[in-house]
């Protein structure tokens, strides 16, 4: 329930606080006085836009405040949903800036203006003139027979159900699509691995061809080469081996005569040795090298196709060719479980719509089951608001399985005639503004009594009634308050007469400026602005004594 209201430079009020009690507050006033502004106030605290038009003083900042008493079950979600603390009382704050720019918070937390506007859905619920309109929208009607219904968790479980099911539905769709191209592409990736596969790559194989083709292309001046090396190394009387045998003999029989030439011995004779492995090796390798053109076109066709490979996907080593391979590979892998995910993802969207039908199928059973209950309370309470000859209608269509939505497969229709003899048909097309309100305030008053509603603010309920009609509207208004804090604004005695707190907008001129004040009534007060309201400004005794009647009522 909102507790306190504190207006500062807004539209002709400088500043105000409110504070509002438990049950029926009525608030009064001439016309013009400034009723709307207080409903205007209280709009930028429950997150509708604003500018810098609704400043009095154009210098200085605009800032409402709302306090309110809140259930902590019920906005649990809010609060943890967006990490919020929750205290109680519970404050609302908006400022607007000279310049216009508007901060929000909660709790002296600064919150978006759409997380403000969430909020106050869950606090306050304002019953205008112009939200006679949503009678005439199904999802509004449909929530009136859910809430009948009682059956959040089997709804619950179907919407969860429905969305999870466009989520999949989505995700088909997307692999569908990429399916189409991934088929276009496959015969690309398969030829691309292919190649490489088939290449049979190596990692390092062209170094080591590169090497082994200088060595086939230079076959001949290496082995002529090495014979030349060998013939002085070893063959013939004057050969390099002969000589260091003899310089080691030479040395070695003068050894004895000086210590330090056993070492000058020791290294010739490793030299001989060292020498004659070289003569060795040297020989084997011009065994081994052999002119073979067959084997050089062999090596160059390989090193074509290696280099060919790595110009074409523009890399610079064999390493990255077979990168790449395994990129084409997990491609393919890829595209061809792509059916396999397809074929599983539609088994589960098919599973998942018969859940779906056998759901939403309970949920209409559900609310035909309520229909005529509905009608009944609805048809009881329009009697009770003087439409007596009113009668009220539940329409619920079916619709096909393809139109399926959130809320299930009923499309409802609420149909009213208001008089006798004149068939029901929709309420846009029957019901006259005064009409609407009514038959609004029945279908909340009845809603009301089976499900958690904020604080409801009823503005000029009393469109096009009058006399006992407004007395039976006064009553309805003063049994809901009795579960709800309501605070209704109107011109109407017999309704004003049914408050428990009654606040009175008035103008006041100081100086050069019109400034909207509000005050709440007490007793005394009370008894003569409704006698105000019944006869004119100077009301006579028996308007103060009607008055007093309606006081006790």
């Amino acid at each position: 329930m909102i507790q306190k209201l504190f207006i500062q430079n807004y539209a002709l009020i400088d500043h105000l606080e409110l504070e509002f009690d438990q049950g029926l507050n009525m608030i009064t006033g001439e016309t013009g006085a400034g009723k709307s502004i207080l409903l205007g106030a209280l709009a930028l605290i429950l997150g509708n836009r604003a500018d810098t038009s609704s400043l009095l003083d154009k210098t200085k900042k605009c800032i409402i405040e709302g306090q309110f008493k809140a259930d902590k079950k019920k906005l649990k979600h809010f609060f943890e949903s967006y990490e919020l603390d929750f205290e109680n009382p519970l404050v609302i704050r908006r400022e607007i800036s000279v310049e216009g720019k508007s901060r929000s918070f909660i709790n002296d937390t600064p919150v978006t203006l759409g997380q403000l506007k969430e909020l106050g859905l869950l606090l306050v619920d304002v019953h205008s003139q112009h939200e006679t309109l949503l009678l005439n929208q199904s999802i509004f009607q449909l929530s009136v027979v859910d809430a009948f219904a009682k059956h959040e968790d089997l709804l619950s479980e179907y919407r969860n159900r429905f969305h999870t099911l466009q989520k999949l539905k989505a995700e088909l769709g997307q692999l569908v699509e990429v399916e189409k191209k991934s088929k276009a592409d496959l015969d690309y990736y398969r030829f691309l691995f292919d190649e490489l596969e088939g290449a049979k790559l190596v990692p390092g194989e062209p170094e080591k061809l590169e090497d082994e083709l200088q060595s086939l292309t230079h076959a001949e001046e290496i082995k002529s080469t090495l014979a030349t090396v060998l013939a002085s190394l070893s063959n013939g009387d004057e050969n390099l081996l002969s000589r260091v045998g003899q310089l080691q003999n030479s040395v070695n029989a003068i050894a004895r005569f000086h210590s330090g030439l056993d070492e000058i011995v020791s290294r010739i004779k490793s030299l001989h040795i060292e020498l004659k492995d070289i003569g060795s090796e040297m020989d084997a390798i011009s065994d081994g090298v052999v002119y073979d053109p067959d084997l050089i076109a062999a090596i160059q066709e390989r090193l074509n196709t290696v280099y060919q490979l790595q110009q074409k996907h523009r890399v610079g080593r064999v390493e990255e060719l077979l990168l790449l391979k395994d990129e084409f590979e997990g491609k393919l892998a890829a595209i061809n479980s792509l059916d396999e995910r397809i074929l599983s993802l539609t088994k589960e969207v098919e599973d998942l719509q018969k859940q779906i039908i056998a759901s939403a199928q309970l949920v209409s059973a559900n609310r035909n089951k309520v229909i005529p209950h509905i009608e009944k309370e609805i048809g009881k309470l329009l009697k009770e608001v003087s439409l007596e000859n009113a009668v009220f209608k539940i329409e619920n269509n079916v619709l096909p399985e393809d139109k399926f939505n959130a809320n299930g497969i009923d499309q409802v229709r609420f149909l009213f005639s208001a008089n006798k003899g004149v068939a029901c048909a929709d309420i846009s097309k029957v019901a006259s503004g005064g009409e609407l309100s009514r038959l609004m305030l029945c279908i909340k008053a009845s809603v009301a009594k089976l499900i958690f509603l904020p604080t409801i603010i009823f503005d000029e309920i009393d469109t096009g009634i009058s006399g006992e009609t407004a007395v039976s509207v006064g009553k309805v208004l003063k049994e809901l308050s009795g579960r709800h804090q309501l605070i209704a604004i109107t011109h109407l005695p017999q309704i004003a007469g049914r408050g428990e707190s009654h606040y009175f907008v008035y103008k006041e001129i100081t100086g050069k400026k019109t400034f909207t004040k509000v005050r709440k009534l007490n007793a005394d007060e009370r008894i003569v602005e409704i006698a105000k309201m019944l006869s004119g400004e100077k009301p006579s005794a028996i308007a103060m004594e009607n008055a007093k009647e309606l006081l006790k009522n």
